[in-house]
């Protein structure tokens, strides 16, 4: 039986910013509406807790095309200290009908795309539509695609890039000025490079917050992307307590993140808070902004159905263009 492997750069060509934030669109939509299987991942850290094994099964029954399938991978969070990647791993995507393998995928770069893309999806709704004053708080593998796919929904007119590592930050905005032709400035604190920004992305491996609520500009927008487990947060109780939240899975978002569990330990939020899924704001669920001051947050915890999305999407396009390798198991 053959299967097709498809590597980073066969993702990578065939996953575009601007298709996948409409490929995540038709997930989100579908998983709001009960067209997708979406349990909890599993993560488990290894004993000494260098890092973290993670395994994210799910179905996506949308669109005539039905598939199931699970992504595998680890989270090193050290590993930009020695230059790679700090999650890596593989997706395995299956037929829904007869359960019959159909791609192997590289994890690292579906998820660095599909992750930037529904951030961006999340900014295209919830942002105003003036916004254009970029604030990036981290300069890893995140930081680049979120730049790369929130100028699909937003003429970005400003940039600014934080690290606790101020070479990092430097050579992140040279780097991206070049190719993007836009001026990315790095600045000497997270506050600064937040001050007065309508869109802020934390896309950082911090697990304590570097983002406080006092900082945001009325009317700002914010992705909370880079901390996923009950310990670790990158912004403070009164951000989340001052926004407009939203969410990629409200069960998830119930059991994984700091960001949210913090909050409701203290007290400072009850569950009530979580306004309601990105799926269902495309569906007309429920409402998005409000007011032109309101503080609008995405808690992005990253889905199985986003990844499955991506594969179904990059296997078809793969098959068109006759790209990858096939293997016969």
């Amino acid at each position: 039986m053959p299967v097709l492997f498809l590597n980073r750069e066969d993702v990578e060509s065939l996953l575009p910013y601007g298709e996948c934030i409409e490929v995540m669109a038709g997930a989100l939509a579908a998983l709001a509406r009960g067209e997708a299987f979406q349990p909890l991942r599993s993560a488990h850290w290894l004993p000494d807790r260098r890092g973290l094994l993670v395994a994210m099964p799910g179905g996506l029954f949308a669109g005539g095309d039905d598939v199931v399938g699970i992504k595998v991978l680890t989270v090193f969070p050290g590993n930009a200290a020695h230059g790679e990647e700090s999650h890596q791993g593989a997706v395995l995507l299956f037929d829904a009908e007869r359960g019959r393998p159909l791609a192997f995928l590289d994890a690292s770069s579906i998820t660095a795309i599909r992750t930037a893309a529904v951030s961006a999806l999340a900014t295209r709704l919830l942002a105003r539509e003036e916004a254009g004053d970029l604030a990036l708080l981290g300069t890893g593998v995140q930081a680049r695609a979120h730049l790369a796919a929130l100028r699909e929904v937003r003429p970005l007119r400003r940039v600014r890039v934080w690290s606790r590592d101020s070479g990092n930050a430097r050579r992140f905005a040279a780097a991206e000025s070049a190719r993007h032709g836009l001026p990315v400035e790095p600045a000497a604190s997270a506050r600064g490079a937040v001050d007065g920004a309508d869109i802020i992305c934390t896309v950082s491996a911090a697990t304590e917050p570097i983002l406080a609520g006092a900082w945001i500009a009325p009317g700002a927008h914010v992705n909370a992307v880079g901390a996923c487990t009950p310990n670790a947060r990158e912004l403070d109780t009164a951000a989340v307590v001052r926004a407009r939240l939203f969410v990629d899975r409200r069960e998830s978002a119930l059991h994984e993140p700091g960001e949210i569990l913090t909050p409701l330990r203290e007290g400072a939020i009850t569950e009530d808070h979580i306004v309601g899924e990105i799926g269902e704001l495309l569906i007309g669920k429920v409402a998005g902004r409000r007011t032109a001051d309101e503080v609008t947050l995405f808690e992005s915890l990253g889905l199985t159905v986003e990844d499955l999305a991506a594969a179904r999407h990059i296997y078809h396009r793969a098959v068109e263009q006759g790209r990858g390798v096939s293997l016969v198991l």
